[in-house]
């Protein structure tokens, strides 16, 4: 088991289009090559898209596991120990802390609860994300992807040893 880490910021407003944060149905839709249903259609050529765009998005998912479905090219770090994963995670909101649009989320003791549950859910194997609002109108959001496997969805395969890794 180890844990990759993802980073994404961006406008909140690109953050909240959950249509493009979610992968695609299992299931393609019904064919309209028949039919020539205007709405089916529309319907073959979204899923196209997401099909093709979902993997290769820098864009969070709704569901942190499906992280694991992106390219490795979006993995920022992987570690074998939660507390090297976790000190990544507070070495990011410190470096993000100056543009935190709350005073509350970037005093040290919040950072560093954040950090130390953190440890403890990726040690028993879960996942960590967080969202946090920047100086109007962006949104920081950080994900620590447990692998090998994801506890939540053990069937999706470690992004890098897609690419190559060995991990």
């Amino acid at each position: 088991m180890h844990h990759h880490g993802y980073l994404w910021t961006g406008p909140k407003q690109r953050f909240d289009e959950e249509g493009l944060r979610r992968p695609p149905h299992p299931e393609p839709p019904p064919s309209a090559a028949a039919s020539g249903d205007g709405e089916r259609l529309r319907l073959q050529e979204r899923y196209r898209e997401v099909v093709a765009e979902f993997p290769r998005s820098n864009l969070p998912p709704i569901e942190t596991a499906h992280w694991l479905m992106k390219s490795g090219s979006s993995v920022l770090g992987t570690w074998d120990e939660p507390k090297e994963a976790a000190a990544w995670l507070g070495d990011r909101l410190a470096e993000y802390a100056p543009r935190f649009d709350s005073d509350a989320v970037r005093e040290t003791p919040h950072v560093s609860m954040l950090v130390d549950s953190a440890v403890e859910r990726l040690g028993w194997g879960g996942d960590v994300s967080l969202g946090v609002y920047l100086e109007r109108p962006s949104f920081l959001s950080l994900a620590l992807v447990t692998c090998s496997p994801n506890r939540s969805v053990p069937e999706l395969a470690c992004p890098r040893r897609l690419a190559g890794d060995g991990r």
